[in-house]
């Protein structure tokens, strides 16, 4: 457990020397102050478009914003941000694989387990805190703005959108002990949630795959019942728990 304990502050303080702490929580703020701003300047745009507009033949009618403009907005904004953080974070492990610092220390006798384990824990951690730094934002200002109360299954659908951050995560961990440059682990994440968008298209199997959390938008306009969506969880949670299952035997046998 001390074990444990120091490879997670090893791992948290090389996340704020090296900046990608900071870039993480900067982008994810900005995200959450961009959702409600975009939905709050859309009648200013198009007021001042409007003549434009008339010279094409189209006519600017009064625009009403809500709250679910905001959170359309921010369903639109997240998957760049999960995408910007498999893109900073995906070299977790690649880059000790590089510089040989893993070897080093695993010759004093550090468990592997412990490695795949600390790693796992910061960067389910990372993504939990910005994502919800994110969400705190967005639907505080959309509560000082609009009204919140609008959005149907609110927090369902953002614990559902997290709960498939974390799967992501769990199979960067997984590419991570098997490839060994961040180029083939993102390429295998990346393979892997285009397979389940691909499969999620087939109509009798799309409430089936993981990827069909995302569709935050159809819970919030009531479009869809919250029980669809527990099938997607269980398939997120168990198969994320089978990767990082998997990744400390294969770990284990990396030839670093």
């Amino acid at each position: 457990m001390r074990c444990m304990l120091a490879l997670i502050r090893k791992e948290m303080t090389e996340q704020i020397r090296s900046g990608k702490g900071m870039l993480l929580g900067i982008l994810f703020l900005m995200f959450g102050i961009m959702n409600p701003a975009v939905a709050k300047l859309t009648p200013w745009l198009l007021e001042i478009m409007a003549d434009s507009l008339a010279t094409s033949g189209m006519t600017v009618t009064e625009v009403t914003v809500t709250a679910m403009d905001s959170w359309m907005q921010f369903y639109k904004n997240i998957p760049m941000g999960l995408i910007a953080f498999a893109l900073i974070e995906g070299s977790i492990f690649t880059k000790e694989y590089e510089t040989g610092t893993l070897i080093l220390s695993l010759t004093k006798g550090l468990d592997r387990h412990a490695v795949v384990l600390s790693k796992s824990i910061v960067l389910s951690a990372l993504w939990t805190v910005a994502y919800w730094l994110c969400f705190g934002i967005t639907y505080g200002y959309n509560a000082y703005f609009w009204d919140n109360a609008i959005a149907q299954n609110l927090m369902f659908s953002v614990i559902c959108w997290w709960v498939f951050g974390l799967w992501v995560v769990a199979l960067m961990i997984f590419f991570s002990t098997v490839a060994r440059t961040s180029a083939t682990v993102l390429l295998g994440v990346g393979g892997v949630v285009l397979l389940s968008s691909l499969l999620g298209l087939l109509p009798k199997y799309n409430e089936i795959f993981p990827t069909y959390l995302t569709d935050g938008n159809s819970l919030i306009y009531g479009l869809a019942d919250a029980e669809t969506y527990m099938t997607a969880l269980i398939t997120a949670i168990s198969s994320a728990l089978l990767c990082l299952i998997l990744s400390i035997p294969l770990f284990h046998r990396k030839q670093l």
